[in-house]
């Protein structure tokens, strides 16, 4: 294997989240028919509520950190303006200074339309280079990032839709030389279309619930290379989602959300040994067609289709809309990496800021991701602007 293949094979492995149970250098991403894509730190859950809640969040009420799962919900989002930092320490099983950061922000346009922008940073520590005979070149910083804008806007009192616009980074390589093949940052644009259903008005008994629908389609976009020679597919995602709230009282309420998953991306087909396709369909094809064939291509058919859906489901409860408790489960076929995870977390909401934790429990031993740990801490504006014109008063 080439140097440059061993670069981007480590760094694949200790960013991806293609799940492997006991770390086995052998197979360190898992099983072989795997989605393949680029850039994989798009898909990681940014945030704490969402991770508390085993990744939900297409339906899920609005929040800060909407972006990455619906942006449509900004529409429906209760503040005027608000911004979210998150931090995420990531695979400390396997290394110590892989970090995730993500800040979020976004502003009402008025009561239909809202705007936000959010940047995702993926820093994964230092890399020696070395040359042929095993001699130290330079130290380099791989890191990888996103800058999002996007546009939400309601069409009536239950619908809204969003799109963003999205510009990704991804320096792994420091522009080392492989040989004769110069290798750069990888750089590529996406969109994310999307549109979120919610009703408030369920009357159960007393007090009234809130049923939502959420569908997203993120990382529509360019192929991404690290050289001229190579092109690989961004991790285009179709997420679809459900949820109910329920009121208990007046002080009470309970929420129960449900995810599909499923990425629109071409499956790997079966080569024979004179590498011809036995089995699936060609991957080299274009983002459109790949999207497209996505949902026909797998080389054991609609059974193997049906494994590439993950699925997800999480609960929330809120006492007084101050203090919350959260908990979830991820799971993922194990042909198709064999992510499979509890998570748990809380919130707490005090004056004008909130903080949420969550804390991930593999269900399989070894896992690098077990023990993962994330922190948000928001900032409402409306209720700062608020308490400040009481002040004054």
């Amino acid at each position: 294997m080439n140097k440059f293949r061993l670069i981007i094979l480590i760094t694949l492995v200790i960013c991806s989240l293609k799940g492997f149970g006991q770390v086995d250098p052998n197979d360190l991403a898992g099983s072989e028919k795997a989605i393949e894509y680029a850039v994989p730190f798009l898909i990681i859950a940014p945030d704490s509520r969402a991770g508390a809640m085993g990744d939900v969040g297409a339906a899920t009420s609005p929040d800060y950190n909407s972006m990455h799962w619906n942006p449509a919900k900004y529409a429906f989002i209760k503040s005027d303006m608000g911004v979210a930092i998150s931090y995420t320490p990531w695979l400390r099983n396997l290394i110590g200074d892989i970090d995730l950061y993500h800040v979020s922000w976004f502003t009402r346009i008025d009561q239909r339309q809202t705007v936000a922008a959010t940047l995702l940073y993926f820093s994964l520590g230092d890399i020696q280079f070395t040359n042929e005979q095993n001699e130290p070149l330079q130290i380099h910083s791989p890191n990888e990032f996103s800058f999002d804008i996007a546009y939400a806007r309601s069409f009536s009192d239950n619908i809204s839709g969003g799109i963003a616009f999205r510009y990704i980074r991804s320096d792994i390589t420091g522009g080392a030389f492989v040989g004769s093949t110069e290798t750069s940052a990888g750089n590529a644009v996406a969109a994310d279309v999307a549109i979120y259903y919610v009703n408030e008005k369920i009357k159960l008994g007393q007090y009234y619930s809130t049923l939502s629908f959420g569908l997203n389609i993120s990382n529509i976009g360019s192929k991404l290379s690290y050289t001229e020679i190579e092109k690989d597919f961004l991790p285009t995602n179709l997420k679809l989602g459900l949820a109910y709230l329920y009121n208990l009282d007046d002080f009470n309420s309970f929420t129960l959300a449900f995810d599909l998953n499923k990425f629109l991306v071409p499956t790997p087909p079966t080569y024979d040994d004179n590498q011809e396709i036995v089995a699936g369909y060609d991957p080299d094809v274009s983002v459109p067609q790949g999207m497209i064939q996505s949902f026909y291509d797998s080389p054991g058919g609609l059974t193997e289709e049906l494994h590439e859906i993950k699925y997800s489901i999480g609960a929330e409860y809120w006492y007084a809309k101050q203090f919350a408790v959260r908990a979830g489960y991820f799971n993922e076929h194990q042909e198709k990496g064999n992510r499979k995870y509890y998570t748990a977390g809380i919130g707490i909401k005090f004056n004008i800021f909130t903080f949420d934790f969550s804390y991930l429990i593999a269900a399989n031993q070894n896992h690098p991701l077990d023990k993962t740990m994330r922190f948000t801490l928001g900032l409402d504006f409306q209720e700062l602007r608020r308490q400040q014109r009481q002040k004054e008063k």
